[in-house]
């Protein structure tokens, strides 16, 4: 299994079975349709590539894990892994975090202070929420949507068209969780996306008091 992960490992980082090397290997086998692997193997030796290529990027594969990447992992020390550790674990963790935080949702959250959820794929069906904010045992949902501008006007998606019906499931989900639908409009900025419509920060967070006062 060890011996199979690193010639796979190499073959792909060296491109030894790119087209380029080993020819439309998809293609080929579909045009040949065979029947048995005796036939695809004559067909692919006769039609796609010699014999003698594959034996020499098999030669070459070789070459490349006991004196190219054998000299790379000579070089490797223990301080190395451990850099490489702290970086994964910490350094990458939160970058991570940092770049989910700079989503509009993220943003979101931050603003009003509560945890904000992706929506189960059932809610985003039935009522075009894409996600939610729970309060006790009742839901305010949210529906995040790009826009973009354009002669120095706002581009609303062709999705807004059909907002009548939007807003009768936004009804539905109103009197089923007991909370009102948002419509957030999210627009990029440069390479971060931002909440265009900040107003609605407010009308969220006075959902929110007005729910948990139904608590």
């Amino acid at each position: 299994m060890a011996k199979e992960w690193i010639l796979n490992s190499a073959m792909n980082r060296f491109q030894l079975n790119f087209k380029r090397n080993v020819g439309p290997t998809s293609e080929s086998i579909r045009k040949c349709s065979p029947g048995s692997l005796e036939e695809w193997r004559e067909y692919y030796f006769t039609n796609v590539r010699p014999k003698d290529h594959i034996v020499k990027l098999g030669k070459k594969l070789y070459i490349k894990i006991t004196e190219v990447i054998q000299s790379e992992v000579s070089q490797v020390t223990e301080e190395d892994c451990i850099d490489y550790m702290m970086q994964l674990v910490i350094d990458r963790t939160f970058d991570g975090y940092m770049t989910e935080i700079q989503t509009v949702y993220g943003q979101l959250e931050h603003m009003i202070g509560v945890k904000v959820e992706p929506a189960p794929d059932e809610w985003d069906r039935l009522f075009n929420v894409d996600f939610f904010i729970s309060i006790g045992e009742k839901c305010i949902g949210l529906q995040i949507k790009p826009i973009t501008f354009g002669g120095g006007t706002v581009q609303l998606p062709e999705i807004f068209k059909e907002k009548a019906i939007q807003e009768e499931t936004h009804r539905e989900f109103a009197e089923k969780f007991g909370g009102k639908v948002f419509y957030i409009y999210s627009f990029r900025n440069g390479e971060k996306k931002e909440i265009y419509n900040k107003d609605v920060i407010e009308e969220i967070r006075a959902e929110i008091a007005r729910l948990k006062g139904l608590s």
